[in-house]
C-alpha cells in the first residue's frame, strides 16, 4: 500500500485529491505526518478529501495510529492515519 507523505508545508487540498483518487483506487490509503505542522495540514487534508467523496456518494473514515520512522539516523515518532471508505446509510 502507498504511503502519502505529508510535511507542515503541503497543500491540503492536493493532498486531499491524493487521499480521495487513493481510496478510489486502492480501496484504502496510509497518510504519514511527523511534527505538529505537518499533522495539522493532514487533518486539514482528510477533512476536505471526505467533502470531495461525499459529493460522490461516498464517505471516509480515518483511524489514527502511532509510527516509528528513521530520519537522517534519528527515530522519530510520527502519525500515521488510516483513511478508508465508510457506507453511506
Amino acid at each position: 500500500m502507498e504511503i502519502l507523505k505529508v510535511s507542515a508545508k503541503s497543500s491540503p487540498n492536493g493532498v486531499a485529491g491524493a487521499i480521495a483518487g487513493l481510496v478510489k483506487e486502492n480501496g484504502k490509503v496510509e497518510v504519514q505526518a511527523i511534527g505538529a505542522g505537518a499533522v495539522n495540514q493532514t487533518v486539514k487534508a482528510v477533512t476536505i478529501a471526505r467533502g470531495f467523496m461525499v459529493q460522490s456518494g461516498m464517505d471516509i473514515v480515518c483511524s489514527p495510529s502511532f509510527t516509528e520512522v528513521t530520519i537522517d539516523g534519528a527515530e522519530k515518532t510520527g502519525i500515521r492515519f488510516t483513511v478508508e471508505p465508510k457506507t453511506l446509510v
